[in-house]
């Protein structure tokens, strides 16, 4: 492989707008940005793809079937909280339908992330607390890729944070007022 194909991380820390023109750049890859500083993500297992794309089918055919005015977007958009730029695996926001060439969403009602054994710690701590100082967000689902198991954590109406592991049943979401089983996005 020629030098000039590796896709190297910068060593210092970026502004977003940097970030975003750098990224734009870059012949192959996706990172995300911890504090300004840009992070390459590992390359994807099968499991942890077809978990994620199931959990994504199953929110939009839930938003679809209740009629919300509401998106679901895979990975791809990015969640912009302080100094970071993260890519969820699958995000639920309601209201307006963004433009076509935004970037980011502002407004997450939910963020789903599937683990992976180079970020579960990431996922479940970090970005948990992180993820949480956006104030329109009412729930974060971490799901396994390999073990029927979703972590929901929920901020009620009063502030306060909820957790409930799931194994068997159904992961509800209110709001937007919709659910799933658990079994849904395993089937595979």
């Amino acid at each position: 492989m020629s030098r000039s194909a590796l896709t190297l991380e910068p060593e210092t820390a970026m502004t977003r707008e940097d970030y975003r023109a750098w990224a734009e750049r870059q012949p192959r890859g996706r990172f995300e940005r911890h504090r300004g500083i840009v992070v390459a993500m590992a390359p994807e297992r099968a499991g942890h793809a077809f978990r994620r794309a199931s959990v994504w089918r199953v929110l939009r055919e839930r938003v679809r079937a209740a009629g919300l005015p509401c998106q679901v977007f895979p990975d791809g958009v990015t969640i912009e909280v302080g100094d970071s730029d993260y890519e969820p695996d699958a995000i639920l926001r309601c209201g307006p339908p963004l433009p076509n060439d935004g970037m980011a969403v502002p407004d997450p009602l939910a963020i789903v992330e599937v683990l992976s054994p180079s970020t579960s710690a990431i996922d479940r701590g970090h970005k948990l607390r992180e993820y949480f100082t956006v104030r329109s967000l009412r729930h974060y689902l971490i799901v396994w890729p390999d073990v029927r198991r979703v972590v929901h954590h929920r901020r009620g109406e009063d502030g306060t944070l909820d957790t409930a592991v799931i194994t068997d049943g159904e992961v509800r979401l209110d709001p937007p007022g919709i659910g799933f089983g658990v079994e849904e996005i395993y089937a595979d």
